[in-house]
């Protein structure tokens, strides 16, 4: 069978879930805080995670005194067992709220922190998107770096006079 454009007629493997499957089944177990609520947790104690790039960081800003651990090492930081793991990871009582740019990836991100027995991780609805719409503490977006020395001319393919 050849393969086709059309991905509903690709074959799933069994046992295989869709990635809307896996993030419903993901947010089924979060007790995911609008940004207010997840605001008022946070100046409660719980810890704001941003497990966004750093390159969405600079482009959209940050939550003041978030804790930035990017999403490929989360689990490391937060595990007690691992010797990887944050100063802060010394229990599985710890609440952590997690925020990404839209509230995709962090509803997952929680739902692993669940797995490893946080059972108190969740995630921040909409994400920093809608953390700043609502008129929450943000800093930035951050300018982009210019050179200290300034670059030469282009000249086109000629040499320097």
């Amino acid at each position: 069978m050849a393969p086709t454009d059309d991905p509903h007629a690709w074959p799933a493997p069994p046992g295989s879930r869709s990635i809307d499957e896996i993030l419903a089944a993901a947010r089924a177990r979060l007790d995911r805080l609008d940004p207010e609520r997840a605001h008022l947790a946070y100046r409660g104690g719980a810890l704001l995670v941003d497990i966004r790039p750093a390159a969405q960081r600079a482009a959209h800003g940050t939550v003041p005194g978030s804790t930035v651990i990017e999403r490929n090492v989360l689990e490391w930081r937060f595990d007690p067992r691992c010797p990887a793991r944050l100063p802060q990871a010394v229990g599985y009582d710890l609440r952590v709220l997690v925020i990404c740019q839209e509230g995709y990836t962090s509803s997952l991100a929680a739902a692993a922190l669940q797995d490893l027995g946080l059972h108190r991780a969740t995630d921040v609805v909409g994400g920093f998107v809608a953390w700043r719409l609502a008129g929450l503490p943000v800093l930035g977006p951050t300018p982009p770096q210019r050179p200290s020395v300034p670059a030469p001319p282009v000249t086109a393919g000629r040499a320097p006079s």
